[in-house]
């Protein structure tokens, strides 16, 4: 290592440092990066001091100004529910009829419901209601299975379908081929009829009529038109929940698939089932 010497040229020190015939200058720091850096550093331990910082083994340190991101969402969130508080409690106070009729509170809870929708129905029926071919119910028609009136929709919305609420949509097609209720050719035969409504050009005459007048029409009513009272779909319209045609009539009638719906009420307040009631009304036309 070279000894330490005065640059000839800039009049300063080495470090004693030489590569190649150049020399390393003993440069000291400008003051201004110098101050910098000793405010980041005071600003750093500041920081540790006044805010949470260090993970311990139940927590964090919580900082002397005791500050908390969730405390600062959970405030927003007083605010926000604060501001809406007079809307919610005029929806809450009305009915769904009556909230159809005000303007101001229909535009409010056609917001308030499309949010809502997005939330908690849209991983199911779609955005926009329209459904999932073979899985779930399609919304952006008028083809309610238990009923579209507004207060069949709210109903609906309430409690569900076949699940643990007391108050929920109960109804179960019988498995006419699982359970033997009916031969594979009758099987046949009624499915041929039912794909004829749906065609909107009924066998009249054939063996799958009377086998439909025996064992389906209690549900699906005269013509297949439905009934919302136990939630048996039309079967004139040639909409589907599963899958239409031949075979996937054969298929329901078989073994047939039954859909369930939590019921909402238990997860949600009053004022947001309205709302959705009113959204999900507008997105089929309603009844």
């Amino acid at each position: 290592m070279a000894s330490l010497e005065k640059d000839s040229v800039s009049g300063q020190y080495t470090t004693g440092h030489e590569w190649d015939g150049i020399k390393e200058l003993n440069t000291p720091l400008p003051k201004w990066w110098v101050y910098v850096f000793w405010a980041t550093v005071i600003w750093a331990i500041a920081y540790w001091v006044a805010m949470p910082a260090w993970p311990t083994v139940n927590g964090y340190t919580q900082g002397m100004l005791g500050y908390s991101s969730r405390g600062d969402l959970d405030n927003e969130l007083k605010l926000q529910k604060a501001a809406r508080s007079q809307w919610l409690t005029k929806m809450q106070a009305a009915s769904v009829e009556d909230i159809a009729k005000d303007k101001t509170l229909l535009n409010y809870a056609m917001v308030g419901g499309k949010i809502a929708f997005g939330d908690n129905c849209a991983p199911c029926h779609g955005t926009g209601g329209v459904g999932v071919a073979g899985a779930y119910p399609r919304l952006a028609d008028d083809e309610w299975i238990w009923g579209g009136t507004l207060a069949d929709i709210a109903q609906t919305i309430k409690y569900g379908v076949r699940n643990t609420n007391a108050n929920s949509h109960v109804s179960e097609m019988p498995k006419f081929g699982a359970d033997a209720l009916l031969t594979k050719e009758q099987i046949d035969q009624v499915a041929d009829y039912v794909v004829s409504l749906a065609s909107k050009a009924p066998a009249a005459g054939s063996p799958g009529e009377a086998i439909f007048a025996e064992q389906c029409v209690a549900c699906h009513q005269d013509g297949g038109v439905g009934s919302k009272d136990v939630g048996a779909p039309a079967l004139n319209n040639n909409i589907w929940l599963y899958k239409g045609g031949k075979d996937g009539v054969v298929a329901q009638i078989a073994s047939p698939k039954h859909g369930a719906m939590p019921a909402w009420s238990e997860r949600l307040d009053e004022a947001t089932i309205k709302m959705l009631t009113v959204y999900v009304h507008s997105l089929g036309g309603g009844k």
